[in-house]
C-alpha cells in the first residue's frame, strides 16, 4: 500500500469514525506530508520508517523555532497516525514512546463588558452589517466556536413558548448541544433573518444561517475577518478573535455566579477540567479585590 493510500484511509477513518472537522483533517494532512518530506531525506516512507525516523524528525522541528504547542500538535499527529496503522495490522507502533513537550496552561484572555459593547456597537447596523453584528451577538452569546456558529442552518434556531432562542451547536466529533441565547443576540438576529438574509439567498434550497454576499455559506476566515473589523473600528487595544468571544463568554458567566458544571455544558467541554482554567481567571479578580479591600490583607 503506498503511502499516499495510508493516508488517505487514516483521513477517512478520523472523519467518520471521529468525526474530525475539515479543519482537523487539514492539519493532520499538513503534519503527516512534513514527515513524509522529512523521511524521502532518508529515503524511508512511512512503511519502513522506525522510531529513530521520528525522533529525528522531531529534531528537525525544534531547528525551525517552531513553538512548543506546534510540535506537540504535529507529534500527537503522528503518535495517532501510527497508532491507526498498528492497529490494521499494517506497521509497528513506532511513535508509541514518543511524548509531546509539556505545554504551560497559558489564560484565555477576555473582554470586558465594556469592550464587548464597544465591538458589537461598531459592527454597524446598515446594510450587511446588520449580519455582522448578528453574527458577533451569536459568537458571544453562545460562548461558540466560529466554526461552529459558520456551520449553523436556519433550522437550528429554534424558539421556545417562553419566546427565548436555543441554538443547536454541533461541536466536536459531532456532539450536539442546546445553547439559550438572550434578548440581544435574539433582536439582532431577527433582524439579520427578516431584513438581510432574504436579499442573500441566491438558490432557494440554501440551509446555512450565515451567508456571504454570494449566497453561499460564510466561511470560518470571514467571521474570523468580520471580528477583526468590528475590534479595528472599535479602536480596541488588545487583540481580538471569535476566540476571544468565547473567552469572554465563559469568564463573564462564572464572574456572574453560574455554576463551572452549567458552563461546561454550554462550552461543550467533555471534561469539567477545560473548563476550570477559566476559574483561574475569577480567582485573579477575587484575589485582586480582596487585596485591594481588605484592611489586613498587605
Amino acid at each position: 500500500m503506498a503511502d499516499s493510500d495510508l493516508i488517505s484511509s487514516f483521513l477517512n477513518h478520523i472523519t467518520v469514525e471521529r468525526g474530525a472537522s475539515k479543519h482537523t483533517i487539514s492539519s493532520y494532512r499538513r503534519d503527516i506530508s512534513k514527515l513524509q518530506e522529512f523521511l524521502s531525506t532518508r529515503n524511508q516512507d512511512l512503511r519502513s520508517a522506525s522510531t529513530e525516523d521520528i525522533y529525528g524528525f522531531i529534531s528537525e522541528l525544534r531547528t525551525k523555532n517552531l513553538s512548543d504547542a506546534t510540535i506537540a500538535r504535529t507529534i500527537v499527529t503522528i503518535r495517532t497516525f501510527f497508532r491507526f496503522l498498528a492497529n490494521e495490522g499494517i506497521v509497528a507502533d513506532i511513535a508509541r514512546e514518543i511524548s509531546p513537550p509539556k505545554i504551560p496552561k497559558r489564560l484565555p484572555k477576555a473582554l470586558s463588558i465594556s469592550e464587548i459593547s464597544a465591538l458589537i456597537e461598531a459592527s454597524g447596523s446598515e446594510g450587511i452589517q446588520i449580519r455582522d453584528r448578528a453574527l458577533i451577538e451569536i459568537l458571544y452569546a453562545s460562548g461558540a466556536r466560529a466554526s461552529e456558529i459558520v456551520s449553523l442552518n436556519v433550522k437550528d434556531i429554534e424558539r421556545v413558548e417562553s419566546g427565548t432562542m436555543t441554538v443547536r451547536v454541533f461541536g466536536k466529533g459531532r456532539k450536539e448541544r442546546l445553547v439559550p441565547v438572550g434578548r440581544y443576540a435574539q433582536e439582532a438576529l431577527e433582524s439579520y433573518l427578516v431584513r438581510i438574509r432574504p436579499t442573500l439567498v441566491k438558490v432557494a434550497r440554501e440551509d446555512a444561517l450565515f451567508l456571504n454576499q454570494s449566497g453561499s455559506r460564510l466561511s470560518r476566515q470571514s467571521a474570523w475577518a468580520i471580528v477583526l473589523a468590528a475590534a479595528a473600528k472599535a479602536n480596541l487595544e488588545r487583540k481580538v478573535s471569535p476566540h476571544a468571544l468565547r473567552h469572554s463568554f465563559a469568564t463573564h458567566l462564572l464572574d456572574g455566579g453560574a455554576d463551572i458544571r452549567v458552563v461546561q455544558e454550554l462550552l461543550g467541554h467533555s471534561s469539567v477540567t477545560t473548563t476550570q482554567i477559566y476559574t483561574l481567571i475569577t480567582i485573579d479578580k477575587l484575589r485582586e479585590g480582596y487585596l485591594t479591600a481588605h484592611p489586613r490583607a498587605k
